[in-house]
């Protein structure tokens, strides 16, 4: 017996139509499950909350005796902390920023182009943050538990 082309279509045809009911079957058993929408909320809440931590998380700490994964950090920092501001998430963007000052050998060169380079609200929003930036970071380097490593376990 020979399939001719014509056969062969409407096999074709036949087999995405019934895939493609399947699909349409199973979505609305999916959503007719009153748990749907919580389950969708909490997923979307988590992915938001570990993709906000890993943001201003910026990754690991480096070794503060190895000099290119400490300019890696900090070239990372200053990256994150620029692409942050321009997304308008001002308190994201100053961590990474003040973190990139805090790793920084030039803190007050850093500064000098940074005030120049920044809205004078953003830069004292950062002078004001660096402290606290600062000690979290020497916190983490000592292994005294800081905030960075009690985020980073999870």
């Amino acid at each position: 017996m020979e399939i001719t082309r014509t056969t062969l279509g409407i096999a074709v045809g036949l087999a995405g139509t019934l895939f493609l009911g399947y699909c349409v079957y199973f979505d609305q058993q999916r959503r007719k499950d009153p748990l749907f929408k919580k389950k969708l909320r909490e997923r979307r809440e988590k992915l938001q909350q570990n993709s906000t931590r890993s943001r201003t998380m910026g990754g690991p700490l480096p070794d503060m005796s190895d000099h290119e994964a400490m300019q890696r950090f900090f070239l990372q920092q200053i990256q994150l902390g620029e692409e942050l501001l321009a997304a308008g998430e001002l308190e994201a963007g100053v961590e990474h920023l003040g973190q990139a000052v805090a790793v920084c050998g030039q803190t007050q060169q850093l500064l000098s182009v940074l005030q120049q380079t920044m809205p004078a609200p953003i830069f004292h929003l950062l002078l004001k943050k660096l402290p606290e930036v600062s000690e979290r970071l020497r916190a983490s380097m000592r292994g005294g538990g800081g905030a960075l490593q009690e985020e980073d376990v999870e």
